[in-house]
């Protein structure tokens, strides 16, 4: 049977070879009444970016810069959720927390601990993000003092699976504003501004 089909001609890999990552495009301007996944970044079209409880902060910084985003997901050894990582967490107060309390130097820090741990995190429910708009996303967001919402699916055995991130920025940008602050105020300051202006 394989006899019919012909081989096809292969040629050998360059060392300049990289690979194709998925990507997803989202909307360039919204308004607040625009289906709310318009601003969320799809899991199944993006992949997330991850690290371990184990990787030294500066590293997990680095990653973040490199593929320009703000928060990384925890894993832990078995791919399960194990908390996240902002760059608010990084650039923020918790290091200086934490090396006053345990004494070394940026470089001991790891992002076990300064990350917000699985216990303390919260999600949206993918089926209820369906039906909602961005500015209940925003206004979320804005409640629970939150630069990042994650969303969930339920899966049938009851586990729930990471299936979305919202970025205050990132909804910001598309709303019009200039959200490039890491104070969490001000981004929703200029997203306030961005809708005033039309």
């Amino acid at each position: 049977m394989i006899t019919e089909y012909n081989a096809l001609a292969s040629t050998p890999l360059k060392t300049c070879a990289s690979f194709v990552r998925p990507s997803q495009s989202l909307r360039q301007h919204i308004k607040l009444n625009d289906s709310a996944l318009d601003a969320m970044t799809d899991l199944t079209k993006v992949s997330v970016v991850s690290v371990r409880a184990a990787t030294p902060m500066n590293k997990a910084n680095a990653k973040m810069i490199k593929y320009g985003v703000r928060l990384l997901l925890v894993l832990d050894d078995e791919e399960q959720v194990a908390g996240i990582i902002t760059a608010s967490d990084i650039l923020g107060e918790k290091p200086m927390r934490f090396l006053q309390q345990m004494g070394g130097t940026h470089a001991d820090i790891l992002v076990s601990d300064i990350m917000t741990p699985q216990s303390e995190l919260e999600v949206l429910d993918i089926e209820e993000v369906k039906k909602a708009k961005i500015g209940a996303i925003v206004a979320t967001l804005k409640k629970a003092h939150r630069q990042h919402g994650l969303v969930a699916a339920t899966m049938p055995d009851g586990c729930q699976r990471v299936c979305g991130i919202f970025s205050a920025t990132q909804i910001g940008r598309q709303l019009g504003a200039q959200a490039q602050s890491f104070e969490l105020a001000h981004t929703f300051a200029e997203i306030e501004a961005a809708i005033a202006q039309g």
